[in-house]
């Protein structure tokens, strides 16, 4: 169990994987974003309130979901690589951080074209919203450390104690709607009983839910595959795949 735990942090060895999974992950990606779409855009029914305006959750609510999740991911990769100094785990933190904050800044400007024609304003000082913004600025600020060091292991260090702190913010998030008067809806999927949405505007979300965590994947793996190339560059391993390229082009 040992070794086989050995082999896969290995960078060469997750670089090989990540290279066969990519395509698989990719292709389930399309698949279900599709089907993901046109259950929520064709075949679900508008809101009997908000009409076809609700629609904005297929890509809002995953998109928040995913913020949240990939921030944990990141922290406790960053947490993993700072305590056992595994390189693997710095690799997968660092990819991370600029997909998180995408799909942030993508729940953010998505909830606000929400939020207009519900709430009458684009933004509100909401417990929610400015929980979520801060996640932003905790992203943007990983992002930020891990350009401001030229040693690597210094950034992935100084990046995953921010990380790690930044963690209490994932629960005041998930909680805000109950904890303090809030203009936010409060939860309808992950409800205790049972969910306050229709099966067939639910289904189609938790299609895009996967479709979202798909793409995730696919592209933590590309840029963790480019990470690994850069913190191996003068390895032998590296060198022999990048001959191989040029001999083939």
């Amino acid at each position: 169990m040992l070794k086989q735990f050995h082999q896969l942090v290995s960078p060469k060895y997750f670089y090989n994987l990540a290279v066969l999974l990519t395509p698989w992950f990719a292709w389930l990606t399309i698949l279900l974003m599709i089907a993901g779409l046109y259950g929520g855009l064709v075949f679900a029914p508008a809101d009997y309130q908000q009409g076809e305006s609700f629609r904005i959750i297929y890509v809002h609510v995953p998109s928040a979901w995913m913020s949240l999740f990939i921030y944990v991911v990141m922290a406790v990769a960053g947490g993993v690589g700072l305590i056992w100094h595994i390189k693997i785990a710095d690799v997968v933190a660092k990819s991370c951080a600029p997909i998180g904050a995408s799909f942030t800044f993508l729940a953010l400007a998505t909830g606000s074209l929400w939020g207009k024609p519900m709430w009458g304003t684009w933004w509100v000082w909401d417990a929610r919203l400015t929980s979520e913004l801060i996640l932003l600025f905790l992203y943007l600020g990983y992002m930020a450390l891990q350009s401001a060091f030229d040693d690597r292991r210094v950034a992935a260090r100084a990046s995953a104690i921010l990380a790690l702190v930044g963690l209490v913010n994932i629960p005041i998030i998930h909680y805000s709607v109950e904890w303090w008067s809030t203009l936010h809806q409060g939860a309808t999927v992950s409800k205790m009983d049972a969910p306050s949405i229709h099966i067939d505007m639910l289904i189609p979300l938790l299609i895009m839910a996967l479709a979202f965590k798909a793409y995730f994947v696919t592209i933590v793996l590309l840029r963790s595959r480019t990470e690994i190339l850069e913190y191996e560059c003068n390895s032998s391993w590296v060198s022999k795949l990048l001959n191989k390229v040029e001999s083939r082009t």
